[in-house]
């Protein structure tokens, strides 16, 4: 069912979460458990998994063991505003932020602060995420549904943006189609692309991005 028609979603309470390892500080040593995980499951499988939401909350090691996950790689410690300096804003796709920064502006005047939670990713922390939930869920199937590769992610080419806190997310799933913003996925309500011209109709979104 698609969920940017008029009415929204039912209730906050429906609305899906991101994998929990997303909002949890890794230890080196997991980060490195989970990449070799998901090195053996993706070459078991021969393919990578599909598409993700959600904000990341803590550094940690890149998949290669190479150095720290940072701002640099576009992760957010905490939900942000739209006019944050950061990397993860500032790296979205000009046209997809100046819509944001609307939908935010209009909302505000509602009483709705619009945050981001998660924007632009590196490659590094893409294949981080990815690795996590492959940790978490078992599988690269599971995965999929939450979790695109660095190749596939649209984090990563700064096409997408995560919106929070769940007021926020309502709104934007109600109204975002003025600004052009449509949810892409029914089990990211967070999760929003420049898809439409504003004032356009937003398509029904994907189950889940494994779809």
């Amino acid at each position: 069912m698609s969920i940017t028609s008029s009415s929204g979603p039912a209730h906050p309470a429906d609305v899906p979460h991101p994998p929990a390892a997303i909002h949890t500080r890794p230890t080196a040593v997991r980060a490195a458990c989970a990449a070799a995980l998901v090195a053996a499951t993706l070459a078991a499988c021969g393919g990578p998994g599909t598409s993700f939401p959600g904000s990341g909350s803590g550094a940690g090691q890149d998949p290669d063991g190479d150095g720290e996950i940072t701002t640099a790689d576009g992760l957010l410690e905490e939900p942000v505003s739209v006019d944050s300096i950061l990397p993860a804003v500032t790296s979205l796709d000009a046209d997809l932020l100046a819509a944001v920064h609307q939908a935010a502006d209009d909302a505000g005047a509602e009483g709705i602060e619009v945050l981001i939670t998660s924007g632009w990713r590196s490659v590094e922390y893409q294949e981080q995420l990815l690795a996590e939930a492959v940790a978490e869920y078992g599988s690269t199937e599971e995965a999929a549904r939450w979790v695109a590769s660095s190749t596939e992610s649209r984090h990563v080419s700064g096409a997408a943006v995560d919106v929070g806190p769940t007021d926020a997310a309502y709104w934007m799933s109600r109204y975002g189609s003025r600004y052009g913003l449509c949810q892409t996925y029914a089990n990211e309500i967070w999760h929003y692309e420049l898809v439409t011209e504003p004032g356009g109709e937003c398509p029904a979104p994907a189950t889940d991005a494994a779809t």
